[in-house]
């Protein structure tokens, strides 16, 4: 997950959370770090307006909402970015199923647009850490949550693309889809950047990338993709 080094000031907000307590808490959370929360709602299609009518720099939303409290989040989120390509999204969840998440991360990397993050719920309490992250994708990044990251790579270890990798390399892809830079990378695994760039490298020319749209980005579809 990324760390302090990038800051948003005075960023709008639309917030969706079905759960009033948590709903609450979050918007009091990012309004204490000098954010603005233009709107909070409930539903899929109150995000859906609300981002229409307040025109926000960041949506936070829930994955399952009313009214059959299953994926209306992230649908929404989907329609979102048909219609604004660069709107950064977070997604919270209290589950590490990614379901259509890899249509977002496509439409990302497809689009070269807009920061894109699925954390857990749990994240939240960890408030200086859950602001860094929201920050990070305010400013572009794609963060996936590291407990969504292992629970693919015990699915995904010896399926598809990621057999070709070796466990270092799948390592390293797994930081990648944290949002992490090679910097970052080198000292989460205590080793020189320069070795991070020889993986890194590896890993864009095992993965099976069509070469359009930024790589870091469809090495993470790919890492997802390869647990089905």
């Amino acid at each position: 997950m990324p760390t302090a080094e990038l800051t948003s000031a005075g960023l709008r907000i639309v917030l969706a959370e079905d759960s009033p307590l948590l709903r609450a808490g979050i918007a009091a959370v990012v309004e204490t770090d000098g954010h603005t929360v233009c709107a909070a709602v409930a539903t899929g299609t109150g995000l859906l307006d609300a981002t229409e009518a307040h025109n926000p720099d960041l949506v936070i939303t829930d994955v399952r909402m009313p009214p059959t409290h299953t994926d209306e989040g992230i649908r929404a989120a989907l329609q979102l970015r048909t219609i604004r390509p660069e709107l950064p999204v977070l997604i919270l969840s209290q589950y590490t199923t990614v379901a259509s998440l890899d249509q977002l991360i496509d439409k990302n990397a497809r689009t070269g647009q807009g920061g894109l993050g699925y954390i857990l719920k749990d994240r939240v309490a960890h408030v200086r850490h859950f602001l860094d992250t929201m920050n990070a994708i305010a400013h572009g990044a794609t963060v996936i949550d590291p407990d969504v990251i292992t629970a693919l790579i015990g699915k995904s270890r010896h399926q598809g693309a990621l057999s070709a990798l070796s466990p270092r390399e799948q390592q390293v892809l797994a930081l990648i889809a944290q949002g992490m830079t090679n910097n970052q990378i080198a000292r989460e695994l205590v080793v020189s950047e320069a070795a991070v760039r020889k993986h890194v490298g590896s890993i864009f020319a095992k993965l099976p990338l069509d070469g359009s749209g930024d790589r870091r980005v469809l090495a993470t579809i790919a890492y997802l993709n390869s647990r089905q």
